[in-house]
């Protein structure tokens, strides 16, 4: 092969390969604008998001923070009560207490004073049968000293 030959050869190579190599970058611009627009667009959404999911994530963080509130409270109210129960119950536990000593002294004073009228009774009905026996004469018997 003759050198021109080769020189023209050796040029039409080097012009393809600048050829291939411009639209190899013509096509990385292009397909940087279309990920630079893609990213924009997801750069929007994930604003877009953020700015509708405050108010949401606002709402939530206020109501577990009342909800906090409510359980305090709610627990509070059943210490009180709790503490309420506990003290009926020592005020009863004393009021029966008190009830019990009231009427068990008088209980007892009645129940010996009722024994004490049935040995009356008792010892008049067997004085009261001797004398129909006839046994009334024996006042020996009942003589102390």
């Amino acid at each position: 092969m003759s050198p021109t030959v080769s020189l023209g050869l050796a040029a039409v190579a080097l012009v393809m390969m600048a050829l291939i190599q411009v639209g190899a970058i013509i096509g990385l611009v292009m397909a940087a604008r279309r990920t630079a627009g893609l990213v924009r667009r997801v750069e929007g959404l994930l604003d877009r998001a953020e700015r509708d999911f405050q108010p949401v994530v606002e709402r939530l963080t206020a109501m577990s923070g009342e909800a906090a509130r409510a359980a305090s409270l709610a627990a509070a109210q059943v210490e009180r009560v709790d503490r309420m129960v506990v003290g009926v119950g020592h005020r009863l536990e004393h009021s029966a207490d008190a009830v019990q000593r009231a009427v068990r002294a008088p209980v007892r004073q009645g129940a010996a004073v009722m024994a004490g009228v049935r040995a009356g009774v008792s010892t008049l009905r067997e004085l009261r049968q001797q004398r129909r026996r006839g046994d009334g004469g024996d006042d020996e018997a009942l003589f102390i000293g």
